[in-house]
């Protein structure tokens, strides 16, 4: 996710603005809504086969920040010869999908003869070979920049879903086409999985010059957990191991000519796009959480690119993990905003008790922040949650090969802040999704995008948060069991007609499946709203 812009001076606020709204069409409005210098945007977390419970693979994103919330399904397509594709940029601030709004044609490449159908979010995740692909910005070398390269990350992976069924062959094309046409977007990375492995692709410009792209990937393991969150991650590469990295072409050459490696010591990928210590408080948070034995710590130079969890992860497992704020941690938030409250106990004797103020919850905003702060300096210890009130959508993808593609892949979609929202199952063979999912919600309260039917109860869940709650999280959990109930038997449904040769009819199924769950999330979310006014209809 590329990031808002943090608090400068107006002077150099309007020279930065006027260059970087040049680069990647960014309008001023999309500051960051968690305050001035706390730019941090998406995460993801990859999981390989033999670390899942059930054998899938599985990336994810979290689309944080003031992006576009449409989305849809694209359809494969055919093409004549000689057709071009279109490159462009300035599409992550569009209201609908015919919205060219500060779009501009970069350039073109050739098309090929036809495509494959794929999800289009602001950053393409799906498509129906059970391609799946995650992503988050890198805070790297600005210098690498070359605003001449035709390509911004958000494009090579529309063209990576519409051209290849396995993340081998998307990180060879990615890589290739950023090569011979130019990376011109910030250092980016991908999480890019099939249902075989997955695989950590980070990815910068070629700096001054003729544009190119450097860039590594390497494989998560396949009994290992790995997790990216804006900090290039990939450290020593092996050049010879070309079963777990694939790099671009003369990089070696390439990173000396730019003085970013010195020949002799060891080949870091993020010491070469990269401008500190390879991971923060989300990459140790959830490595150490899940590999405790490892006894991480936030002092050493470096963590592992992965790790070997002490527990098999399912779907449900990394859900949770995409709605921790560090309750409960050292990292806490709110772990000093307690007061004191009288209470009777069971004999009816007054006691008084420390608890967490209900006025308090997991997103507090910067105001709130700074407030607590200037009363009592020190109380609150900013940290970057997984879970932000300032996502746009975010997703949890699982390929599964022993099922057909119709249903083989699945999306685990939510809007708005992943803490407190439901997932609705969108799959590889889904063909089309509600109305409202064609809608964003960005540039105004629209009652007809669906993000809004989900985001008026989560903001009016936090006024009281001790209270909001009770109601939001068991409906969270209650729709997700729901869902993994269900699938089950849709997947037997449809791998009869797979069989029978009812490959339409089963596209068909998943699609009304996935369109009917949407629907009731969203219903269940106004009534939560209902629920919710009703509770602090005589005041907050």
């Amino acid at each position: 996710m590329k990031p808002f812009f943090r608090f400068i001076s107006p002077v150099a606020a309007v020279l930065l603005l006027g260059t970087t709204l040049s680069v990647f069409s960014q309008p001023l409005k999309d500051l960051d809504p968690d305050g001035p210098g706390y730019a941090e945007n998406c995460t993801s977390i990859m999981v390989g086969r033999l670390a899942s419970t059930d054998g899938s693979v599985m990336t994810s994103h979290t689309c944080d920040g003031r992006y576009r919330t449409w989305l849809e399904v694209v359809p494969a397509m055919k093409f004549e010869r000689d057709t071009v594709h279109p490159v462009y940029w300035g599409t992550m601030f569009t209201e609908e999908a015919w919205d060219m709004t500060n779009v501009t044609r970069k350039g073109d490449i050739p098309e090929v003869k036809s495509t494959y159908s794929f999800l289009s979010t602001a950053y393409p995740c799906l498509n129906e070979k059970q391609l799946a692909i995650g992503e988050t910005t890198i805070y790297g070398k600005q210098d690498l920049i070359n605003k001449d390269g035709l390509f911004l990350i958000e494009e090579l992976e529309k063209i990576a879903l519409q051209r290849c069924t396995t993340a081998r062959q998307a990180i060879a094309l990615i890589g290739s086409l950023a090569e011979q046409y130019g990376y011109g977007d910030m250092a980016e990375c991908i999480t890019i999985a099939d249902p075989k492995e997955v695989w950590q692709l980070e990815i910068a410009g070629s700096g001054p010059g003729k544009p190119s792209a450097l860039w590594v990937a390497q494989r998560i393991p396949d009994d290992h957990v790995g997790i990216a969150a804006n900090i290039p991650r990939i450290s020593e590469v092996n050049f010879k191991d070309t079963d777990h990295f694939m790099t671009s072409t003369d990089l070696r050459k390439k990173a000396k000519d730019l003085g970013y490696w010195d020949g002799k010591e060891p080949f870091k990928f993020y010491k070469v796009i990269g401008t500190g210590k390879p991971y923060a408080i989300r990459e140790f948070y959830v490595l150490n959480k899940l590999a405790p034995e490892l006894k991480l710590s936030m002092e050493m130079e470096e963590l592992p690119f992965s790790v070997k969890p002490d527990n098999k992860l399912s779907v449900s497992d990394v859900t949770a993990l995409f709605r921790e704020t560090y309750e409960g941690t050292p990292w806490d938030m709110t772990k000093n905003l307690m007061v004191t409250v009288k209470k009777k106990d069971e004999a009816g004797n007054e006691v008084t008790e420390m608890v967490k103020s209900p006025a308090i919850n997991n997103w507090m905003n910067a105001d709130l922040r700074t407030l607590v702060n200037e009363l009592k300096p020190g109380t609150i210890e900013r940290q970057r949650t997984i879970a932000i009130a300032g996502c746009s959508y975010s997703h949890v993808i699982q390929c599964r090969s022993w099922l057909p593609d119709e249903v083989g892949a699945v999306a685990w979609f939510s809007f708005d802040n992943p803490g407190q929202s439901p997932r609705i199952p969108i799959f590889s063979g889904t063909m089309a999704l509600p109305p409202s999912f064609r809608i964003c919600g960005q540039h105004r309260y629209r009652e007809d995008a669906a993000i809004w039917s989900f985001r008026e109860a989560n903001r009016l869940s936090t006024v009281n948060w001790e209270r909001g709650r009770k109601l939001i999280e068991p409906a969270v959990i209650e729709m997700e069991q729901k869902a993994l109930a269900e699938l089950p038997a849709l997947e037997e449904r449809v791998k009869l007609m797979v069989r029978e040769g009812r490959n339409d009819e089963a596209k068909r199924a998943v699609t009304e499946y996935t369109n009917a769950f949407a629907h009731g999330a969203m219903s269940r979310w106004q009534e939560l709203k209902a629920e919710l006014w009703q509770m602090f209809g005589r005041g907050f």
